[in-house]
């Protein structure tokens, strides 16, 4: 990875975080763990699944094994930035992602997000590697490389953060009608 593509999946990787972060402000913890649905996810949920999907993710890149040819293309890397933030297109979580009530708190939820986001920011800075030639899987996908992988980190956020302006437009409708 050479230096400016670094830079430019650590801005990705922050702007993601940042997404997260603003969705988030004003929201109180018992507003979090309200659902706009009976089969709908709360703030919590999607802020847990989000920390869980980094750690898991971030664990599959640290496994990664040397691939002699490229493992996936540009076109998909493409198709990957520009589906990111797309809520028209329902993607159903993996088991392990789904939300169990891992975090008491959204507070928690955050942090544990936080600190993995922070370590797989240190991921990329310590990369020395050509991470399109470093070979890992998705549990959605199959065989992808970390590139593909980081990309899929960096704008994961920014879908949640449009799902939680969602769970937050429904929960003021539901309120609103309740008044």
């Amino acid at each position: 990875m050479d230096t400016a593509e670094k830079r430019k999946m650590l801005d990705d990787l922050e702007r993601g975080a940042q997404a997260l972060r603003e969705a988030l402000r004003g929201i109180g913890e018992d507003q979090a763990a309200l659902r706009p649905g009976t089969d709908r996810w709360s703030v919590l949920d999607c802020v847990e699944h989000l920390a869980v999907v980094e750690e898991s993710l971030l664990g599959r890149l640290e496994a990664a094994v040397f691939s002699p040819e490229p493992v996936g293309t540009t076109q998909r890397e493409a198709r990957i930035v520009e589906r990111a933030g797309d809520r028209s297109r329902p993607v159903s979580a993996p088991e392990g992602a789904r939300p169990r009530g891992r975090f008491a708190t959204l507070a928690e939820a955050l942090k544990h997000f936080e600190d993995v986001r922070q370590r797989t920011v240190r991921y990329v800075e310590d990369s020395q590697q050509d991470l399109r030639r470093q070979a890992t899987t998705h549990p959605l996908i199959g065989a992808v490389n970390c590139h593909e992988t980081l990309l899929m980190m960096a704008f994961h956020p920014v879908r949640h953060a449009l799902q939680i302006a969602e769970i937050r437009a429904g929960l003021e409708k539901t309120s609103a009608g309740s008044a």
